[in-house]
């Protein structure tokens, strides 16, 4: 697995104060992307331990509250075990909500077992491809109409898309 950045404080892919990892590779092509170069799967720098050390702490700063994954396309990062290993990791280490951002649908998701297997890790997804012509920059933590604000357990559970609830407080 590459990635292209991580920041250690991020308040605007998700709610709260959040941790973001942006994995680099992506096959979508959707016009009007802002992350163009982090399509190339080498795009930036190797996952490698000391990346994963560096991330793991930003976790631990008392302000985060939150992981945030998108991209590239993180429901792309299935040719080797760097990402679920890293999305237990973070389940099993912290109490951290995981946040992550996908062209895909839920249902072209969960029909991918190697997709389904990292979804099961995440408690929100926010799918869909971006659509230029559907760009509203009144949504919160969405570029397009068309994508939605899954609630991954609520739907998983119910065998139905659940939208999540965002709190405004």
């Amino acid at each position: 697995m590459y990635y292209a950045q991580m920041r250690k404080f991020d308040v605007a892919n998700g709610v709260g104060i959040r941790s973001t990892l942006f994995v680099s590779g992506c096959r979508h092509q959707c016009k009007g992307c802002f992350n163009e170069a982090y399509q190339d799967f080498h795009y930036g720098h190797a996952w490698d331990e000391k990346a994963e050390a560096t991330f793991m702490n930003y976790l631990n700063d008392p302000n985060v509250h939150g992981v945030t994954f998108l991209g590239g396309e993180p429901m792309e990062q299935i040719e080797d075990e760097d990402f679920l290993n890293l999305l237990k990791r973070i389940k099993r280490e912290t109490n951290h909500s995981i946040w992550i951002y996908s062209g895909y649908t839920y249902e072209a998701i969960i029909t991918h077992s190697k997709r389904l297997a990292l979804l099961k890790w995440c408690d929100v997804l926010v799918d869909g491809p971006y659509i230029e012509s559907l760009k509203d920059l009144t949504l919160r933590f969405r570029g397009s109409s068309n994508q939605r604000i899954i609630d991954v357990k609520a739907s998983l559970a119910s065998e139905k898309v659940v939208l999540y609830e965002l709190s405004y407080k």
